[in-house]
């Protein structure tokens, strides 16, 4: 029997935004109110939303994602210049955004494999909760993790650190996905086993650590462990 490309991992720990749950999709029912600017004002929703946890993090002014979502999209509408009338709804829909369709079953299927299971986000607490029971996921998670504990957002250790202190199992054991390239290189950093979700096939970034195997999306994950 061949042996999986990836031995020796006990856990599946996965970032959610990006890589379980699909950011774009907040502004899917709401476009008609967007004067043709959906595609723009989501792409800079996120671009900020992530500049401002880089920055705090690097200023130690550390607010909740839940904040930097809400100024990121503030910042989001003014540039776009779309009607701030939209502010609430957009945010109550990035409580249940879509998870990606090959999600539910993938994480099926490591557990049934004797895998443990879990979120490790820079989500807020209530945030990530909403999302794993929008998306019909959160029984199929052993934890969800929030940078809330420490205080700081990741590519911060302390973040990583988390997954195996709650786990109880060791980073080289830990294989960890995400469709962010500086999450996967902080992770590799820290020494847990990095899967990128490449779902926009973007090139490689040129930083510290890199990525164990490169997927197009999660439905891969089960092969390379040997499920």
């Amino acid at each position: 029997m061949t042996a999986p490309a990836m031995a020796g991992i006990r856990a599946c720990v996965f970032d959610a935004y990006g890589t379980l749950f699909d950011v774009h999709s907040a502004v899917a029912g709401l476009r008609d109110r967007l004067g043709g600017q959906g595609d723009a004002l989501s792409q800079l929703w996120r671009t900020k939303q992530l500049e401002y946890t880089w920055l705090r993090a690097l200023m130690a002014r550390h607010a909740d994602f839940w904040q930097v979502t809400g100024e990121a999209l503030d910042h989001a509408l003014a540039r776009t210049r779309v009607d701030p009338a939209v502010r609430a709804p957009l945010l109550q829909a990035y409580l249940t955004l879509d998870a990606y369709p090959e999600v539910p079953d993938v994480l099926r299927r490591l557990r049934a494999g004797g895998l443990k299971t879990a979120i490790l986000s820079n989500g807020e607490p209530k945030m990530l909760a909403a999302g794993a029971r929008s998306a019909g996921i959160d029984g199929l998670l052993d934890a969800v993790l929030s940078v809330e504990t420490v205080g700081v957002f990741k590519p911060d250790p302390r973040v990583y650190q988390l997954a195996v202190d709650r786990l109880g199992v060791p980073a080289d054991a830990i294989a960890f996905q995400s469709s962010n390239a500086w999450d996967v290189h902080g992770a590799a950093c820290f020494g847990l086993r990095p899967v990128w979700i490449n779902r926009q096939s973007a090139p490689p970034e040129r930083l510290p650590g890199a990525p164990e195997h490169t997927l197009e999306n999660l439905s891969g994950l089960p092969a390379l462990l040997g499920l």
